[in-house]
């Protein structure tokens, strides 16, 4: 009978460390409901349940004129749960959830309109998906069964039918209610993703990017009270027609991380070249064994190519590509996230001798001490074991990209194979990779110094791959990339 692997019974899987509880912000953007906003925000401050272990409400006054803020100034004066924020002039929806957002120190952030049209009772039944599920998102559904529902205005309902036909046809998310104003959403994701819409548009703009971004997205069925245009509605017929032409802006650009320390932003470009991932992942399956440890696993392209194994070990130190990783990782048993930093040899205790492959691809150039990981990684190997490296190569290719993605140096054939030798390694192989995108790299990090990808590129040459991968190894020069295996001898 095989024994089971002791990092899975160390590591307890995702769905076992979900909270039984959250930090809860609820964002509600306010513009003139000087005759509502008061018992709004009264009924969010009587929400009391399981699953909040706390509560914050973020109110941002988008500049109301109607005597709103007065009563807001009052309402936070009461209770210090009350985050009152300002805007100097009115800009809309979106931008006071952005900047609501900011301020959120919740684990689960809530959208919550201030005119009574939903219902704070409902906010627990969002939450239950979090605590079960492990979800990135919960919408609330006005169209979902339930034991009972309010007949809506039915040309105000087909509208809204269409609208999610079409976010959905796009975004490929089977939702049935994408302009809800209940959507909730994991606060570390939500900060993470840029929002440019400063109206109505956010409702598409942040659906279009969880979609993107892969999200966990469920919907759970709430009320639903409607108020009319003469009751103070302030959404309108145009605003139908902006967010049809905010689903095709969202979906041909991928604006989907904030700038950050660790370069989201330019690296999802990277790795939303499917085909070339596709390409990469078949180059190197023939190395990958049963018991595998990837270093810098990003949003896992390689994860999703390799998986279900014995054991597979995930990792990263870039927070939001962990979350991502962790949500992936729900029912997959064989599946662990950790967050590792190769240079650490901390992260590396209880680690060692456990695995038979280590996939270190696109890392080692960016670590300032390349010995101390290679090292790091030769203690996590069994006797036997494969390291397998991709490194870009060419130091005459050196520019303006590399320096944007902050690589230490690009390696050498001879290098590569040093470096490897000095952390105990026998090289088995070394190989090129990708020939066909050197002429590319060189127009535009040292022709053009260019310092980020251009999305156009990227595009042909993900279609043009099949075609590509063909020919590449006819070109007559070494290729972009330099794959290196090293295996740990056995004594």
């Amino acid at each position: 009978m095989k024994k089971p692997n002791p990092i899975l019974s160390r590591l307890p899987a995702y769905e076992d460390r979900l909270g039984a509880s959250f930090r809860l912000s609820v964002l509600v953007p306010v513009f003139n409901e000087r005759h509502l906003v008061e018992t709004s925000v009264r009924r969010l401050l009587t929400l009391k349940h399981d699953l909040i272990s706390s509560l914050q409400v973020i109110v941002v006054d988008d500049c109301s004129t109607d005597g709103s803020w007065e009563i807001l100034q009052r309402l936070a004066a009461d209770d210090d749960r009350v985050l009152l924020l300002h805007h100097d002039h009115n800009q809309g929806k979106g931008a006071a959830i952005r900047t609501g957002i900011s301020r959120a120190t919740g684990d689960i952030s809530i959208v919550h309109d201030a005119d009574l049209e939903y219902n704070p009772g409902d906010i627990p039944s969002l939450l239950v998906p979090f605590a079960k599920e492990g979800a990135d998102a919960v919408f609330g559904s006005r169209y979902l069964s339930a034991p009972y529902r309010r007949a809506l205005m039915h040309r105000h309902t087909v509208i809204n039918s269409i609208l999610t036909f079409l976010s959905n046809w796009l975004t490929d998310l089977n939702l049935t209610d994408m302009e809800t104003g209940y959507k909730a959403i994991n606060t570390t994701l939500f900060k993470s993703i840029p929002i440019r819409s400063n109206d109505f548009r956010f409702e598409v703009e942040i659906v279009s990017k969880l979609a993107k971004r892969r999200a966990r997205v469920f919907e759970v069925p709430i009320r639903y009270l409607p108020r009319s245009q003469e009751e103070g509605k302030k959404i309108r017929g145009r605003d139908g027609l902006l967010a049809l032409l905010a689903m095709m802006r969202f979906a041909l650009v991928d604006d989907l991380y904030r700038e950050d320390e660790y370069g989201s932003h330019i690296l999802v470009e990277l790795e939303r070249a499917r085909r070339f991932n596709l390409w990469l992942g078949q180059t190197l399956r023939p190395y990958v064994g049963d018991r595998v440890l990837e270093i810098g696993a990003g949003i896992g392209n390689l994860t999703s190519q390799f998986i279900p194994r014995e054991l597979y070990v995930a990792s990263d130190i870039n927070p939001h590509y962990l979350h991502y990783l962790r949500s992936y990782s729900f029912g997959k048993p064989y599946l662990r996230v950790l967050e590792i930093d190769a240079g650490n040899p901390t992260h590396f205790r209880g680690l060692e001798g456990q695995f038979d492959t280590v996939l270190l691809v696109n890392v080692l150039e960016h670590l300032p001490d390349e010995q101390a990981a290679l090292r790091n990684l030769w203690s996590a190997l069994e006797p036997g074991g494969r390291l397998v490296v991709l490194v870009p190569q060419h130091p005459a290719l050196l520019g303006t990209l590399d320096v944007a993605l902050e690589h230490r140096l690009r390696y050498t054939a001879a290098g590569l194979e040093r470096a490897l030798t000095e952390a105990g390694f026998r090289v088995e192989k070394r190989f090129d990779f990708n020939r066909f995108s050197v002429p590319g790299w060189w127009w535009n990090g040292k022709g053009f110094r260019r310092k980020t990808f251009s999305r156009v590129q990227l595009k042909v040459v993900n279609t043009l791959v099949p075609l590509l991968r063909r020919v590449d190894r006819f070109l007559p020069w070494s290729g972009l990339s330099l794959i290196g295996i090293g295996v740990k001898d056995r004594a």
